[in-house]
Formats: C-alpha cells, structure tokens, sequence
C-alpha cells in the first residue's frame, strides 16, 4: 500500500481542481472491496474547461521546436524514474496487481517515454523532386491542436504514456480522461510532470465516469483527435459520435487472441507461454490469449499439463503470487455469467470457474484460473471478449483446421503460434488475421518501437505506439517553393 490523497483532483492548467458540480465517487480496493479515496466526479462543464485551456496553450506548445519539445518531456521521463517506486505502489494499489508486476509496468511507461522524447530530433517530413523546373517539394509534419486521450485500467502507466508522450511530442496539448478504476496513477502523473516543467495546461487530467466525463470530451467540436483504448462496444460508440465531426479517431479496441499449439511444438514452453499469456495480470490484456487451440495429436498430454499447471498458480497480491483480482465487481460478475452461460451450454470446466470465496480472498474480486472445454467455436463465450482469467482449449485434427479456426473470430489482435516447423510458422504469420503474430512464444508483449493495433473489430486501423503513432497525432503539409533564376 502508498499513502496518496484521500481525494483525487483534476488537473487543469496546472492546478488541481475539484469538479465544478462538487461530486465524487468512491474508487475500492480491488483486494478488499474498500474505499481508497474518493475522486473528483467530473462533468460536461469541467471537460469544457480543459479544452478551453488545452485550446489557448495549444499554439505556444506547438512553437516550441519538436527538439525542445523532446528535452522536456525527458525532464518528464526521468522525475518519473525518480520516482518509479511511488508511481508503482500506487499502480499496485489501485489495481490489485503485485508490486513487481507493478514495477516492471513503470518501467515500461519510461521506456516508452524515452522512445517518444528522442522522437522531437527525428520528427521527419521528406524531401522529394517535382516534374516542374525551379520548384522544390517537400511534407512537414504539424500538430492536429487538442487531443482527447480516453484510457483502460488494465495497465493503468503503461496506458498514459502510451497516449500522452505522442500526443504532446507533435506539438499537441492534450486532455487525459483517467480511467474510473486507476484515477490515482493519471492524478500522480500529472503531480510528475508538472514537477518537470511541462507548462500548465499543455496536459490537463479529468477524473470521471465514462459516460459523464469521456463523451463530452468525444463530443467536443473543439477537440481534434480522439485516441480510444477499451473495449468494442464502447469503440463503436465512440465512433459514432465522433464521426460526423471528421475529427480524427484512433480505436485500439478487444481480442480473443488465439494461441495455437501444434504436434511438434515444446510442450513445457507452449504452457509456460500459455499461463502467461491466459492468467497474468488477471487477463485484464487486450492481448490476452483465450483461445487456446491444440492438435488432436497432442490434446489430451497437453490438457493434463495445463490443468496441472494451473492449479498450481497462486492469486493475491504479493510478490510471490502469479496474478491478482479483476479491476471491480461489475467485471467479475459479467465473468461469472459468461462461465454459467457456457456451463448450462454443455461446457466442461477443467479449473476454476468460481469466483474465490476463501478468508483471504472473499471480500476481493478473484476469480479463480479457469480452463474451459466442450465449447462450439460459435457460441458466445467463444466469440465474447472477458478481459478476465479465462481460457477456453479447443481440439483440432491439423494446421488447416488450426488457422481456419484461428481466424474464426470478430476480433484480429494478437496470435501466436508454438512449433518447430519454420514452413508452418511463415504460413501462420502470414495468413492468420491479426495485427501482431507472434511464434513460439505469448500473445502479449509489444514494445515502443513497435506499431500495435488490429483487424476487424479490434480496431479502425490505427497503429500505437511505435513511430505509426506520429501518424495519429500529426498532420502532413505539402510545401512547394518555386524559385525564380533570374533573381539569382
């Protein structure tokens, strides 16, 4: 646990603000169900606020030149090494999830930040040639002006950075909705980088309900990008609203990633990946592997390995436990519904499939590790993102059956793929429809350099972080400079 405030402000224009309605909400321990703090309740009138300000310092932020830019965001990135412990208790407390785990997320966050900050010195256009003598053409890259950053809570640091070291690199200000379930870690990082001297109101941070406070700032005219990370539903809402605007919308939504093991693959390393990529972090990963398909051939040794396996893992906070409680209750019982509707469907439930009721456990919101199967492909638990500890094995005779089945999804992420054979692994990298492939290892694991995003409903198309982003956050401007010889 950390001390931090008993009440969680806004921040606008450098300051720290209740919201103007004077509500509040309460944020519980995901370990104990307790009150942690109360948070601002922001509405409709605060989030016009923050644009108004974002607004006004939107055009002094962009005439700082992209190197000084970077210069202070790394002033940023380092108070935030300075105080990487702090920031990964808080992550730690609000989610449930263990100090390590924790600390390895901050860690994370500053690599990305440091990635981001260096992009000031290559915030590249191009220079090109034109069919016309005596005319030069080149593309700069310039700065779309307000960017509203909506965020999960599953990796709640991770997930700021993710979105506001680009947005503010191209010369935007920017308004951070802080996820519900994590306000403490948006409200700590904005305590950070106003240490480090980003100016006021360049980064504003409202606390709030989705509906209260995250689709005014969608609905905004005033807001020229909005960057989404959650779920499909909420993705599509979004993109209804702020459509008719033609403000730029970036969606990196859910997946029901695949995880394919074939006869040849290393059994002991496809469960090690398989655990991981299922269970750690509760699930609670767009890139979470739930869909675990297996060849006939080794089905059953494979099952053993895994019902073995996971019985072993153990759930609670420390250091020394695999994977924490699911964000809230709401979450946890949209989970237990889904594992009863599949179970009443004729499901076979090979571990788990209860929420944990011990005195350790019972007044948190664990759900117990749970395998699943005897379940159609089609059925809804199948189709249904649960962001939450849950992995459903389906048998398949060969290769064929394996990506057709892969493939068999609304969703297009992640997937991996376990195998010795390289023939197979090209082929599965290539056909399967998905945004990340990954062989012989988890479905998780991108890195800042690297563009992330998906198919099908799992996104629109975008790509974050990685140098792509730049293409969220920016804009390119044609310049064409005809020069005139006989002024030479």
């Amino acid at each position: 646990m950390v001390n931090f405030p008993q009440e969680i402000l806004n921040w606008i224009d450098g300051q720290q603000l209740s919201a103007q309605a004077g509500g509040w909400f309460p944020k519980l321990n995901p370990n104990d169900g307790q009150i942690l703090c109360q948070v601002a309740r922001s509405q409709a009138e605060d989030v016009a606020m923050a644009v108004k300000i974002a607004r006004n310092k939107q055009s002094v932020w962009s005439e700082v030149p992209p190197v000084k830019r970077g210069e202070i965001l790394h002033d940023l990135v380092l108070n935030l090494k300075r105080r990487q412990t702090e920031m990964a208790r808080v992550v730690a407390s609000e989610t449930g999830k263990s100090y390590r785990e924790a600390l390895g997320e901050t860690a994370g966050a500053i690599a990305l930040g440091l990635f981001y900050a260096s992009e000031g010195q290559r915030l590249y256009g191009r220079t090109t040639t034109s069919a016309v003598a005596h005319k030069h053409a080149l593309t700069v890259r310039q700065p779309l002006g307000v960017a509203g950053l909506i965020i999960a809570a599953n990796t709640p640091i991770a997930n700021v950075a993710w979105k506001v070291f680009p947005a503010l690199i191209c010369g935007n200000t920017a308004i951070l909705k802080a996820a519900e379930d994590t306000p403490a870690t948006a409200w700590l990082f904005g305590e950070i980088a106003q240490e480090a001297g980003l100016p006021p109101g360049v980064l504003n941070i409202i606390q709030g309900y989705g509906e209260e406070a995250g689709a005014p700032l969608v609905e905004h005219p005033e807001v020229d990008v909005i960057s989404f990370t959650g779920s499909t539903e909420v993705g599509r809402k979004i993109q209804a609203i702020a459509g008719p605007s033609l403000k730029r919308i970036s969606l990196e939504l859910g997946g029901k990633n695949p995880l394919v093991v074939c006869d040849d693959a290393d059994l002991d390393n496809a469960v090690k990946w398989i655990l991981l990529s299922a269970f750690s972090n509760a699930g609670q990963r767009c890139a979470a592997a739930s869909r675990i398909i297996i060849f006939d051939a080794i089905y059953e040794q494979l099952r053993e390995l895994l019902i073995t396996k996971t019985k072993q893992l153990k759930v609670g906070t420390s250091d020394e436990d695999d994977f924490g409680p699911v964000i809230n209750l709401g979450q946890l019982e949209q989970m237990l519904a889904a594992i009863n509707q599949a179970r009443q469907g004729g499901a076979r439930i090979l571990v788990g499939g209860d929420r944990l009721r011990d005195p350790q456990h019972c007044n948190g919101y664990y759900l117990a590790p749970t395998l699943l199967e005897n379940i159609p492909p089609d059925a809804n638990i199948s189709q249904t993102e649960l962001f939450g500890p849950i992995a459903i094995l389906y048998r398949v005779a060969n290769f064929a059956e394996a990506l057709t089945l892969a493939n068999d999804s609304p969703y297009g992420l992640t997937a991996a793929i376990h195998t010795r054979n390289l023939h197979r692994a090209v082929r599965f990298c290539e056909q399967v429809q998905a945004g990340v492939a990954v062989v012989n290892a988890g479905t998780y694991g991108s890195e800042p350099h690297m563009p992330f995003g998906g198919f099908k409903q799992s996104g629109n198309g975008t790509r974050e972080p990685g140098t792509e982003a730049l293409d969220v956050y920016s804009q390119l401007k044609d310049i064409y400079i005809n020069i005139d010889p006989n002024q030479l």
